[in-house]
C-alpha cells in the first residue's frame, strides 16, 4: 500500500500530529531506548524532564525523530561535552522554553485560521503545519543563534570566572491590582492586556540593552550588566505602562549585586531584594536597594530618596529608596 493510501485511511488528527512530529508513531519506549543506545530509565527521566507524561511501555507513541533526538542528546555525554546532571538540567531547560513557544504558536495559528469560528478543521490545520513548520524552524534556529552570539559576546567580555557568577542589576515590574481584574474583564480583553503589557516589556528591556529573563502573566523579571542601564528599563517601563489608558499602573523593583546564572535563569539576593522591593513599592514607582542607591551616587540624571524600610518576607526591615529622574516631582 502506497503513502497517500496509508495517510487516506488515518483520521484527521492522526494526519495533523503526524505532520507535526514528522512522521507517524512507531516505537514503543524500550525500542527507542534500544534503537538511541541508551538505559531504558534514564530515557523515561530524559522524556520527563522535557516535559511529558509517561507513556505506557507497550504503547507505541516515538517516532524516528524521537529515536534521533535521544540519540543526539546522549552523544553529548558519550563525548564528554556534558555530564549526565547537565545533560537532563539542559533537556529541562529546552523543555520549559519550548513548551511554552509551542503553546503560543498553537493559540495563534488556531485563532488566526478559526475567524471566530468555535472549531478548525484539523485537515485545513495540516495543510497550514506542513507550510509553516518549516518555516518555524528555520526561524526558530535563526533566533537561537542571534541569542547564543549575544550571550556568548556578553560572557566573554566579562572574562570567563563570570561566567556563571557576576555583578548586574535585576529588576522586577509587576501590574498593580492585576489578580483583581482578573475577575472583571473577560477572556479577551485580559489577553489583550498580557499581550500589551509582554509587548512594552519586551519593546523596552531589549531596545535599552537589558535581557527579559521571563515573564509570568502580570509580571517581568529582567536584567542589565550595568547598573545604569537597569535603572534606565526600570523608568521607562514605568513610563510606558503608565501611558497606556488600558493598563494598570506598574510597580518595580532593582537591585544590584553579584547573581549566579543558570539555564536562563538568575538566582541570589539582589534577584530576592528585587522582587521584595516590588511588593511594596507604590503604583507607578520605582524602589531600588541600597547598593544600587550608593552607585547612582552623583550621577545628577536621578534623584533617589529613601523610603521608611518594610518588614518583609526573610528581612527584619529591608530599606528601598525611591527612584525618580531629575526634576520629577512628588506625587
Amino acid at each position: 500500500m502506497g503513502d497517500d493510501s496509508v495517510s487516506e485511511s488515518r483520521g484527521p488528527l492522526d494526519r495533523l500530529e503526524s505532520e507535526l512530529l514528522g512522521g507517524s508513531r512507531r516505537y514503543t519506549r524500550a525500542e527507542v531506548a534500544e534503537r538511541a543506545g541508551v538505559d531504558f530509565e534514564h530515557g523515561r527521566t530524559l522524556w520527563r524532564a522535557l516535559g511529558f507524561a509517561d507513556v505506557d511501555d507497550d504503547n507505541v507513541a516515538f517516532t524516528d525523530r524521537d529515536v534521533e533526538a535521544l540519540r543526539t542528546v546522549q552523544s553529548l555525554v558519550d563525548i564528554g561535552i556534558l555530564d549526565r546532571g547537565q545533560q537532563l538540567a539542559v533537556t529541562r531547560a529546552m523543555g520549559q522554553a519550548l513548551s511554552r513557544l509551542a503553546e503560543w504558536q498553537v493559540a495563534t495559528l488556531t485563532e488566526a485560521m478559526g475567524r471566530g469560528s468555535a472549531r478548525v478543521d484539523p485537515d485545513d490545520a495540516t495543510v497550514a503545519a506542513r507550510e509553516l513548520v518549516p518555516v518555524m524552524e528555520g526561524l526558530i534556529g535563526y533566533v537561537w543563534r542571534r541569542h547564543l552570539a549575544a550571550t556568548a559576546a556578553r560572557v566573554f567580555a566579562a572574562g570567563p570566572g563570570d561566567a556563571v557568577a557576576r555583578p548586574m542589576s535585576v529588576g522586577f515590574a509587576d501590574l498593580v491590582g492585576f489578580t483583581s481584574l482578573t475577575r472583571h474583564v473577560d477572556e479577551a480583553a485580559l489577553a489583550a492586556l498580557v499581550d500589551r503589557f509582554e509587548e512594552i516589556s519586551y519593546d523596552v528591556i531589549s531596545g535599552l540593552g537589558g535581557r527579559v529573563v521571563k515573564t509570568v502573566g502580570d509580571e517581568v523579571m529582567f536584567t542589565a550588566d550595568d547598573a545604569r542601564v537597569g535603572v534606565e528599563i526600570a523608568l521607562a517601563l514605568a513610563d510606558r505602562v503608565g501611558a497606556e489608558a488600558d493598563l494598570p499602573d506598574l510597580r518595580v523593583g532593582v537591585a544590584c549585586g553579584t547573581v549566579v546564572s543558570r539555564l536562563g535563569d538568575v538566582y541570589g539576593e539582589p534577584v530576592n531584594i528585587a522582587s521584595r522591593l516590588t511588593s511594596f513599592a507604590r503604583p507607578g514607582s520605582v524602589l531600588v536597594d541600597r547598593e544600587l542607591a550608593t552607585a547612582l551616587e552623583g550621577d545628577d540624571r536621578w534623584q533617589v530618596r529613601r523610603v521608611p524600610p518594610r518588614p518583609v518576607r526573610g528581612y527584619t526591615l529591608l530599606q528601598g529608596f525611591r527612584l525618580r529622574r531629575a526634576g520629577d516631582t512628588d506625587d
